[in-house]
């Protein structure tokens, strides 16, 4: 009897089965982050072009992880999910191990120290986790194979331990993606409005819970900040430099070489640099990328839906995560939502971040793929 692996190389071509309406997109908004990432490191980090090969290197390891894990078959893909998600929570509680090296970056203990690969954020990875592995609980309330007491009680089991670990370190803005995937297919997966409404107002009342008692005051800062941009100038400063970067790029970027001092430009406000050296164009074609790769996203999850209930659930966390991201991100930047330090997917100088969320693209690549030969 034929392998599947092989059953699938009969039916279709590798090639011919591939998404390139979600590849193509990824691949050109990763080309033009290495060329803004070039063009900010080389003008003021004493570790070009190190820093640049390394960032470069991630890219295409991340490409060749992707690519491979789109061949995965599906039982296969959801073993890999329970996979993920155990490492992630093994990581977290690393994290909060105070014998081992760990990071302290803009009050947040978020990043661990590995050997020969440096600086990693395990929550990053406990997001695709979660996002796969729920997915599997979704499903099976959908068929009928859990009930829906069931099938909240293991999502409360799921998401509660990582959203615990995230709580000690403290990281609002991974949190705030997590619950934000969580809400979308719970959406997605059928909820009465009533539920919706309690939910809205569960919300906002831990919102003011979370002012009161869990917000630390550099995070109440960034809220006041973005709430009163005139209250305080110290504190506007990275979001008054970053709409003058974005200002100066003009149509085609900044010839003139002045640019404008941002903090953190090649991470957090990197879109800042998008503007500064591509101009308006540029920016508009970064945009137009992440927008038809989202809408493609979801275009394959609804196509998906009646065929693999779990992996439309699947596609529509991760595609929620990096949605999240990428709004959260251009948002801030401009001054639309408020300044978190979420980096924007696939443009954003970080080695690890970068190889991760190209793991994510792989998940959705398979289930695309899973899709083109089911049609």
């Amino acid at each position: 009897m034929a392998k599947p692996g092989i059953e699938r190389l009969k039916r279709v071509t590798y090639f011919a089965a591939m998404d390139y309406w979600l590849l193509v997109p990824v691949v050109l908004i990763s080309m033009i982050g290495l060329f803004v990432l070039n063009r900010v490191l080389s003008s003021g980090f004493d570790a070009y072009p190190m820093i640049f090969y390394k960032q470069a290197g991630a890219v295409l390891i991340g490409l060749l992880i992707a690519l491979t894990l789109s061949f995965v078959e599906v039982p296969t893909l959801n073993l890999i999910a329970w996979i993920i998600y155990g490492t992630s929570l093994l990581m977290l509680v690393w994290v909060l191990v105070d014998n081992f090296s760990m990071i302290d970056r803009w009050g947040a203990d978020s990043w661990i120290e590995l050997p020969l690969i440096g600086t990693f954020q395990p929550s990053e990875l406990a997001k695709i986790g979660l996002a796969m592995t729920s997915a599997q609980i979704f499903e099976g309330m959908t068929n009928g194979r859990l009930k829906k007491w069931q099938g909240g009680v293991g999502l409360l089991a799921l998401y509660g331990v990582p959203l615990l670990l995230i709580r000690k370190q403290p990281d609002l803005g991974t949190a705030l993606v997590i619950l934000f995937m969580l809400i979308c297919m719970i959406f997605v997966w059928g909820l009465r409005w009533r539920f919706i409404l309690l939910g809205a107002s569960g919300l906002v009342l831990t919102g003011v819970l979370a002012w009161l008692f869990l917000l630390k005051d550099f995070q109440k800062s960034r809220i006041i900040t973005f709430l009163y941009p005139g209250h305080d100038p110290a504190a506007s400063y990275n979001l008054i430099q970053s709409k003058r970067a974005i200002a100066s790029g003009g149509l085609t970027g900044n010839l003139q070489g002045n640019l404008v001092h941002v903090p953190v430009k090649e991470s957090d406000f990197i879109y800042t640099a998008v503007s500064e050296h591509m101009g308006f164009i540029g920016t508009t074609a970064l945009l137009i990328l992440i927008f038809f790769f989202l809408a493609r996203s979801l275009y394959v999850a609804s196509k998906i839906q009646t065929q693999r209930p779990a992996l439309s659930y699947m596609m529509v966390g991760i595609t929620a995560s990096l949605a999240f991201h990428f709004i959260e991100n251009l948002g801030m930047c401009v001054g639309l939502l408020p300044i978190t330090g979420i980096p924007l997917p696939f443009v954003s100088l970080g080695g690890t971040a970068m190889i991760v969320n190209f793991l994510a693209l792989g998940v959705m690549l398979c289930i695309s793929m899973e899709r083109n030969l089911n049609k």
